[in-house]
């Protein structure tokens, strides 16, 4: 069963590390774009119905989950012979803030926190969003896991982190909707992790396990 979340206790926390996909910006695009619009595009481009590319896609996609190149538009652009890069810019505008995470950002400023986000994101992905939404200018520092060669899901990456970013792990909150990124920043040590429940604002809220959650980072004040 979930454990309810309880307040967090600011004055002992110093950096806030923040997932972006399904933390700050709402999962909903990256659902629609990867398990409708890809599949629709690819789709038409080899005749196939929307059905029969959605099922020839699956094992393709299953086998790089967890693993950088999932996250990678390189490698599905090469996969599956789409400007993966062209296409994700042209429906940019369809790009969102969860409700309330905005002005979350604005608010921990106000108290003094080092605000660092940290995606698995392609850096070229997270700059198309952040030309829309302007995310990387209520941060102090943005890290994607790209030029570090693991995701957060894997182990070895947080030692990089630790590294690059110079944060004290027992004053840092982390905040994801992944559970096994979770359980990878657990197990190295970070202070105070939290769940989203609701990455994506049209479907209902999901399980985090043993981890405490939050609807949205806005209910983390």
């Amino acid at each position: 069963m979930t454990p309810p979340a309880l307040p967090l206790p600011w004055d002992r926390i110093d950096t806030v590390l923040l997932d972006m996909d399904g933390t700050l910006l709402d999962l909903r695009f990256d659902n629609w774009f990867w398990q409708e619009h890809v599949p629709a595009v690819w789709g038409a481009a080899h005749g196939l119905s929307f059905a029969a590319a959605c099922e020839a896609l699956a094992p393709r996609f299953n086998a790089t989950r967890g693993r950088l190149e999932w996250y990678c538009i390189d490698h599905w652009s090469r996969e599956l012979g789409l400007d993966v890069r062209r296409i994700k810019h042209g429906v940019r505008e369809q790009v969102a803030w969860i409700p309330g995470a905005e002005a979350f950002l604005g608010r921990l400023r106000a108290l003094g926190k080092r605000l660092v986000l940290v995606t698995n994101a392609h850096p070229e992905t997270l700059a198309i969003k952040d030309s829309h939404v302007d995310l990387t200018g209520h941060l102090d520092a943005v890290y994607s896991t790209h030029p570090f060669g693991a995701p957060k899901e894997d182990p070895a990456f947080w030692p990089r982190l630790h590294v690059a970013a110079s944060f004290d792990p027992a004053r840092t909150l982390f905040v994801d909707d992944s559970l096994p990124v979770l359980e990878a920043a657990c197990a190295y040590g970070i202070g105070w992790l939290r769940a989203i429940r609701r990455p994506d604002s049209g479907r209902p809220p999901r399980d985090t396990g043993r981890f405490a959650g939050v609807d949205s980072v806005a209910d983390l004040l």
